[in-house]
């Protein structure tokens, strides 16, 4: 995998208004922020093959499952252009290899999955010479990336309606646009409302072991000027218990078709406070993370990473030689504990088994949320 060295003139962040755009293509390959590095450094990756794509994955070089979901489909774009068949049925062979050599970098967000599978039934109904379907792929993945920050930004304008004057926002992870192709799901409700001028601040979890609220969140938010502090992880619940926060909104890795929903560890233990506190908790994905097949939280695979990565903190290991770690990468959060789920398509209110049923079967419109709510309260 080739890494740009620090930006400068050459290698510039792509920033739409100060809204970075988390990935790029380029041409010939896919530009990536890297964002193990930051805040102290933004760097570029540059990934010319799937195999770099798959690897940026799994490092967590890129990261948040909207955006892993298009990176996953540029990187079957990638295996296209990468091949040198000499027939639509053995370019095929070759893009099913490539799909389960990606699949396997992160199993727990769904988005991955759905970025995946949308390009493999794009070349399976694809006709004409090998060259010709990987154009096709591109553009199908060019596609995705658009998309994407156009889910995004419904869903902000969406979520800020929930969203006080004056209130403050407590978040738990990233995610925000490095989570997404631009503009962010959680962080794209913070955006809208900052946008419509309300007068918000984020008190934003760290987020142990990667602590992507403390470098990722908070990176994006002060570069906007939007006002963040950042807590530890534990100390959420004197917040919430003191009156200090007025809605949680987070992020989502899959949400199943009873409005269950994974994401980062310790999500599930927020939502426990909020709702001791009578605080809402609101979730943020847009519909790539919807998945309907899955029944319940139960049926969600659950990422387990390194040990390491929790014995250690900035390369350096904190725990005593010869003791152990569990690293679940992310949780579950019972759909009790969830207020509403904000979506491109809607607000959607519990019970979310008829709610995301119904939303399936709709187009994104402005008013569907809310009749969705009327009719199944």
């Amino acid at each position: 995998m080739h890494v740009g060295a620090e930006l400068d003139s050459r290698v510039r962040l792509v920033v739409t208004g100060r809204t970075v755009k988390t990935l790029e293509w380029t041409g010939d390959a896919l530009n990536l922020i890297d964002q193990t590095k930051l805040p102290h450094e933004e760097v570029i990756v540059t990934c010319r093959t799937y195999q770099e794509v798959a690897a940026a994955i799994k490092q967590m070089r890129v990261r948040g499952a909207p955006a892993i979901g298009v990176c996953g489909a540029f990187g079957l774009a990638l295996a296209a252009r990468q091949s040198k068949a000499s027939n639509a049925t053995a370019l095929l062979e070759e893009l099913n290899q490539a799909a389960k050599v990606l699949l396997a970098t992160r199993p727990t967000a769904v988005n991955l999955e759905w970025g995946v599978r949308r390009l493999l039934r794009a070349a399976e109904r694809a006709a004409g010479r090998p060259s010709d379907i990987a154009a096709l792929l591109l553009a199908e993945a060019e596609a995705m990336a658009e998309e994407d920050e156009a889910a995004n930004r419904r869903l902000g304008a969406y979520g800020a309606s929930l969203v006080p004057n004056e209130a403050t926002i407590l978040t738990h992870c990233n995610a925000g646009s490095l989570a997404t192709v631009a503009y962010g799901t959680a962080l794209g409700v913070v955006r809208a409302a900052w946008e419509q001028g309300k007068r918000i601040q984020v008190l934003a979890d760290e987020t142990r072991p990667f602590l992507q609220g403390a470098r990722l969140t908070a990176w994006e938010l002060a570069r906007e000027g939007i006002p963040v502090t950042i807590i530890t992880d534990n100390m959420a619940g004197h917040f919430l218990s003191r009156g200090r926060v007025d809605l949680v909104i987070v992020g989502a890795d899959r949400i199943a078709a009873n409005g269950d929903v994974a994401n980062k560890i310790g999500t599930y233990s927020v939502a426990v406070l909020a709702k001791e506190n009578s605080v809402p908790f609101y979730v943020a994905a847009p519909w790539s993370t919807v998945d309907i097949s899955i029944r319940s939280g139960e049926d969600i695979p659950i990422e387990e990473r390194n040990p390491e990565e929790v014995l250690c903190f900035a390369g350096q290991r904190v725990a005593p030689l010869g003791v152990s770690a569990l690293h679940p990468a992310f949780d579950v959060t019972p759909n009790r504990y969830v207020s509403a789920i904000i979506t491109e398509r809607g607000i959607l209110r519990s019970p979310y088994a008829v709610s995301l049923a119904a939303a399936s079967r709709s187009e994104p419109t402005a008013e569907f949320g809310e009749r969705a709510h009327a009719r199944t309260d």
